[in-house]
């Protein structure tokens, strides 16, 4: 049922281009018309040519001929022309819808989908879904049509052995009913195969400096190979399922292309008489069933591309139809002060038992910087992941200048934040562009400020485009520090009144961190800035520090207050500087 329903559903995407499907529609017909004619001609040919009063003229039939074809081409490229713009619009716009869509999903989704499944989705089951319905609408209207035109000239010429011939139709059905079923349940099994080995692509392709310098070729080589090997595999069963349906159909046609010559050599054989055949009869009736066998075949044919088609139409609109983030709620006027307050907020990711954040009560002021500190799975992350509300609360809830983050729309609350992330995102644009990054209009001025702000004065001097110069696919041409700056860039030019460092500082070194830490320390100033750092160095003169154990805030205060508590931090504290006191 659920299959009937994404037929359907494509159906209705290609109703706005129903002009030019119909423009596709005429051509087929066109041709189908153009079936009958030639054993027509046959006939007459046969029956009236090589007497010796012939009653046309010998030239009439090449002209008959090449006329026939010639319109049968016209029509046929008409049909190809509408139905390859047709298929090529609904790619474009389905891919459009599923990138689309993938900008709005809430993040938690990518917990449990990986990125090769969507890429594979988006590039290769779309154009399975697109070669289904240019195939269905084609072949199947094309055919079907051209089927009922040469059947309804067998009726013409002799209706009793039509009846015989009809026992090809559902023998045909019965082939595809039983294919159709072994081939649905492959082809779930091929694209789900598919989806894994574009992933291990992806992960290698990804991961390439790791496999190197561990040695890993050969177990990434094995994985791709076994992987390659049970997707060819199920590919081959798809093909032996597939084309079983064409060698039995023909089968079938031939049995009642020998029955109908049997007959018309022996009418006797029926229980009733039938229209006698003249020589040009015989060989129009024959030559007619004949060119059934092709369209009968491509229809037969049709069995596996619609059921692979289908089962990708399943990836597709599933992702299409993923609820997107709540984004309605109120706007807010102007610069927010930068106030956040966590009351008794909890939060688990799905799928875990264990909470990551219990019943946190939290204030930071505006203006204030407030680090968070603790060991790896303390729940530091998830908690400022929250303020843009990429994750919401299990319990409790968040405020932004006395407003509860719920109610707030995404677009205006995201418009309060920057954030500089421990693992870098850049895009393969130049280094302006990835400064500027979301800004329709860029700020010249402000690019510049920002990159002498963040001390890439000297970086840009030795790029050969200087601003303008391509950084690569996530800014590969640019060293650790120097992405980790262009990042810290990006948050300045952005200007934001509530700032997220996720050490912001980590792949600096030491000469790079004392230069971006006296920028950060001017860009901090006067914003409400929630910092993570493991280098307790970094976070001294913060106006807050908070300790974060397994989801629960155990400590709260300066750097002084929490080293005369000798608690958690001041053990953190020693660990990383044992020769302090």
């Amino acid at each position: 049922m659920r299959i009937n329903s994404y037929f359907l559903r494509l159906l209705n995407a290609v109703k706005p281009y129903r002009t030019r499907i119909g423009f596709a529609l005429l051509g087929m017909i066109g041709a189908a018309m153009t079936e009958p004619v030639f054993p027509y001609i046959l006939k007459i040919l046969i029956d009236n040519g090589f007497s010796e009063e012939k009653s046309f003229s010998i030239w009439m039939v090449p002209l008959a001929i090449v006329g026939i074809f010639f319109l049968r081409g016209i029509c046929t490229f008409c049909t190809q022309y509408y139905m390859a713009w047709v298929a090529n619009k609904l790619m474009s716009d389905m891919r459009e819808d599923m990138f689309k869509r993938t900008l709005d999903i809430p993040i938690s989704y990518y917990q449990n989908a990986s990125g090769g499944r969507i890429i594979n989705t988006i590039m290769y089951e779309v154009q399975q879904v697109v070669d289904m319905v240019k195939g269905s609408i084609n072949t199947l209207i094309r055919d079907s049509i051209t089927v009922l035109a040469l059947f309804t000239y067998l009726v013409y010429q002799n209706w009793q052995l039509t009846i015989v011939a009809l026992i090809i139709i559902p023998s045909i059905a019965y082939v595809v009913r039983i294919t159709s079923r072994r081939l649905r349940h492959l082809n779930q099994h091929q694209l789900n195969l598919n989806n894994e080995l574009v992933q291990v692509v992806e992960e290698a392709t990804r991961a390439s400096a790791v496999i190197r310098i561990f040695g890993a070729q050969k177990y990434e080589h094995h994985r791709f190979y076994s992987k390659s090997e049970k997707l060819r595999g199920y590919t081959q069963r798809v093909t032996v399922a597939a084309s079983s349906t064409t060698p039995i159909t023909q089968m079938v046609a031939a049995a009642a292309v020998s029955m109908v010559i049997i007959i018309a050599m022996r009418p006797s054989l029926l229980p009733f008489s039938t229209t006698p055949f003249s020589p040009g009869d015989f060989v129009a009736y024959i030559a007619t069933m004949m060119l059934l066998l092709t369209p009968l075949k491509r229809l037969s044919d049709l069995n596996g591309p619609m059921q692979r088609g289908l089962i990708a139409a399943e990836s597709v609109f599933t992702l299409i139809d993923m609820t997107p983030e709540h984004t309605d709620g109120m706007e807010l006027i102007g610069r927010a002060k930068g106030d956040l307050e966590f009351v008794h907020t909890t939060f688990g990711y799905q799928g875990q038992e264990q909470l990551a954040l219990k019943d946190v009560n939290l204030k930071v002021r505006a203006g204030e910087t407030v680090a968070l500190v603790g060991m790896s799975g303390g729940g530091k992350t998830s908690l400022v992941n929250m303020v843009p509300r990429f994750y919401a609360p299990t319990s409790g809830f968040i405020t932004l200048d006395g407003h509860n983050l719920a109610d707030l729309s995404l677009t205006s609350l995201r418009s309060q934040i920057a954030m500089v992330g421990q693992h870098v995102v850049l895009f393969d644009e130049t280094l302006a562009a990835n400064i500027a990054y979301g800004d329709d209009r860029p700020d010249q001025a402000r690019i510049e400020a920002a990159v002498k702000a963040a001390h890439l004065t000297d970086v840009i001097a030795n790029l050969p485009q200087g601003l303008q110069t391509q950084i690569g696919d996530n800014g590969l041409r640019l060293s650790g520090g120097q992405r980790q700056r262009v990042a810290i860039a990006r948050a300045i030019y952005k200007n934001a009144p509530i700032l997220i460092l996720d050490e912001a500082t980590s792949a600096l070194d030491s000469e790079s961190e004392r230069a971006v830490q006296s920028a950060l320390a001017a860009l901090i100033r006067g914003r409400t800035t929630l910092v993570i750092a493991h280098r307790l160095s970094t976070i001294e003169r913060a106006d807050k520090i908070v300790v974060l154990t397994e989801g629960e805030i155990r400590e709260v205060g300066t750097h002084a207050e929490l080293l005369q508590k000798n608690g958690v931090y001041a053990h953190l504290y020693q660990l990383q500087f044992p020769e302090d006191e």
